[in-house]
């Protein structure tokens, strides 16, 4: 699955990445959460060009009769997506990239859950699959979105099952035209990525508290040790950076 990610690359980064001029400036984030408000790339809605809106991490379907009620569900299974009624008619023509340049996943121990930071070697950007909704009555509008998953490739098998479907370039517009309704093609992109292009390390448990988002939710950490956490936080407490990298 993917329950939280990082968006730290700079604008003009982002700008060329999903060819989107006009790219709004952004917080860094270290701990997006679900139901927050995240930036995803789609296509204008007017016409063949691409534009970044913000949307609510948790599809909201088009006839809830309470946005804030019942499942909200933030991943959908690539395999199911096309035909499971939740998801199926934003399958076909609402479809998004969902700009990351990292995501956690926890491995579960008999000591609990472990987080793991997962990444690009190059700690670039990159795009996860992703499917949006707009919900309104009245003059209430939610656009909301679901990060589509798939099951994990070799590096990350050994957290966990699933990982987030994540796109090449070289399929961001296949991916994001309205008008392609091949489902069988589309399902064919949802395939695990390249483990070998990426890279995934421990991190402390700060990263489980959607509160604590502060560059110290990406430090390596000793995962022998209690005192990671600890020590990050306490540093950011009183002021200190915290650069990325391992803690000990």
């Amino acid at each position: 699955m993917c329950g939280r990610f990082t968006l730290r690359t700079p604008q003009a980064r982002l700008i060329e990445q999903f060819a989107v001029p006009d790219f709004p400036q952004l917080p860094l984030r270290f701990n997006i959460a679900p139901s927050q408000e995240i930036v995803v790339v789609r296509q204008h809605p007017g016409g063949r060009r691409r534009e970044a809106v913000m949307a609510r991490w948790g599809l909201v379907p088009t006839w809830a009769k309470d946005p804030n009620k019942g499942n909200r569900p933030i991943n959908a299974r690539g395999e199911t997506a096309a035909e499971k009624p939740m998801f199926r008619t934003a399958f076909r023509s609402r479809r998004c990239l969902v700009p990351a340049d990292g995501y956690y996943e926890w491995q579960q121990s008999g000591e609990g859950k472990q987080p793991y930071f997962i990444h690009m070697r190059d700690d670039g950007p990159f795009a996860l699959a992703g499917l949006w909704e707009r919900w309104h009555r009245g003059e209430q509008v939610i656009q909301s979105c679901t990060i589509i998953t798939t099951a994990a490739n070799p590096l990350t098998r050994p957290i966990h099952e699933r990982m987030p479907v994540i796109l090449p370039p070289q399929v961001y517009d296949v991916w994001l035209d309205a008008e392609f309704a091949d489902v069988d093609h589309l399902t064919e992109l949802l395939r695990p990525y390249d483990g070998d292009a990426m890279q995934v390390y421990p991190v402390g448990r700060g990263v489980n508290r959607p509160a604590y988002d502060a560059p110290g939710c990406i430090v390596e950490a000793d995962i022998e040790s209690d005192e990671a956490v600890e020590s990050v936080e306490t540093v950011e407490a009183e002021g200190g950076d915290v650069a990325p990298g391992r803690l000990f």
